[in-house]
Parts: C-alpha cells; sequence; structure tokens
C-alpha cells in the first residue's frame, strides 16, 4: 500500500527529472509501482515542481483511481508498460533538449551507438515511433508494443520514453539518451560523420558487459 513516505520520494524525483534538464514546465510524466498500484504525475502538472497534491495513485491492472486525482493523459502507457513487463518499476516520458531535437529531424537516426554506454544503457536499436497524438489510445498502444522488449525509445516529433528497475535506472537511461543524441547532433552540425561502432565492436562490448548480445 502506498504510503505518505513514498509519495514524498516520488516528488523528490519528479524534481530530479526537472534538475536534470529532462522535462520543462508541463512537458513529460513520470511513474513508479509500489506494490499493485502506481504513483503517476499528474494530469498539467509540471513534474520539475511536482507537489504531494498533483501526485495521482492508480490501480496498475485497470487504471483505476484510488486518491481522487487525475493521471497525466500518458498513463495509459505508463500502466501498459508495467503489466507488460514485471522488471519495470519506473517509466519516465521525457523531452530533453538534444534527443528531442533528433526526434524532430526528417532523418532521426534508430540508434546512437558513439559510446559504449548507449548499447547499453539506451539500447543497441532505439525504435521510432511516428506521430501520434499525444494521449491517444493509438500512441499509448505503440509505445507499450514497442517497450515490450526495448528500454527506450524515441516518439517522432514529441519526446523519448525510458523505463527501468528503479529511478537511478531510469535516469542513467535517460541522461545517457541526451549525451547520446547531443554527441551524434553536434558531429552533424559541424558537418561530420558520427563515428559509430561497428557490429563486431557492439557485439564485443556487449558479450563482455552482459554476456550476450540483443541483436
Amino acid at each position: 500500500m502506498i504510503q505518505k513516505h513514498h509519495i514524498e520520494e516520488f516528488v523528490r524525483q519528479a524534481h530530479r527529472a526537472g534538475d536534470a534538464g529532462l522535462t520543462i514546465c508541463s512537458s513529460g510524466n513520470l511513474s513508479w509501482r509500489v506494490g499493485d498500484e502506481a504513483l503517476v504525475s499528474g494530469t498539467g502538472s509540471w513534474v520539475p515542481e511536482i507537489g504531494v497534491e498533483k501526485v495521482s495513485i492508480c490501480k496498475i491492472a485497470d487504471g483505476t483511481i484510488v486518491n481522487g486525482v487525475k493521471p497525466s493523459m500518458e498513463s495509459v502507457f505508463h500502466l501498459g508498460i508495467m503489466r507488460e513487463r514485471p522488471d519495470v518499476n519506473v517509466v519516465l516520458h521525457f523531452q530533453s533538449p538534444y534527443a528531442t531535437l533528433l526526434a524532430c529531424m526528417e532523418d532521426c537516426p534508430d540508434h546512437l551507438n558513439v559510446t559504449a554506454e548507449m548499447p547499453l544503457h539506451v539500447g543497441r536499436v532505439i525504435p521510432k515511433i511516428p506521430f501520434l497524438r499525444p494521449g491517444s489510445a493509438e500512441l499509448a498502444d505503440a509505445v507499450v508494443n514497442a517497450m515490450k522488449t526495448r528500454n527506450a525509445i524515441q516518439l517522432l516529433k514529441h519526446g523519448q520514453v525510458v523505463c527501468g528497475k528503479d529511478f537511478d535506472d531510469v535516469f542513467q537511461r535517460a541522461m545517457f539518451f541526451e549525451m547520446g543524441a547531443r554527441i551524434v547532433y553536434q558531429c552533424m552540425a559541424a558537418g561530420k560523420t558520427p563515428n559509430y561502432f561497428t557490429e563486431e565492436e557492439l557485439d564485443a562490448i556487449e558479450m563482455f558487459f552482459v554476456g550476450h548480445t540483443t541483436k
């Protein structure tokens, strides 16, 4: 059962997302599994400044609101990911500057494999979801389906979604996502082609650190 200290911790972590530049004003949303319920940032809330009164508590199984606070309109995919992925306890939808810049480019890359952190924490491949209206059932379905096997995705003309076992896992994934996007964009802006890892190099990185490849 969710207690006061869970809500206070959720608020602290939401502010952390703002401090890291992952969300601004009312952009983005955050969720955290606690037992069979989830804390979700409330609809219209400013994640970097959210207070306890804007934290929604929902049943993961069916989205029932427990405390009377309406959750973010993207809560459907947050809860959907948790239902599909028992290993996932935190989901973050964010719009960091460089990652979102790439999401708004006509030829958004499908990977950011320029440092070893990218395949290990962001993913060897980053699925790209075509633009679907925020809050729509179509977007929720696409996000949940993509994240059955991936921990980070790009929403074209929109933003990013990452998931993980805890807050540190998710924030690390989001920050490396942004770092990789910045490296790739700045290479492109300088007229240079990013020096991506070869498939053989990616295999070697994954075998050394995780014991198998994710191809």
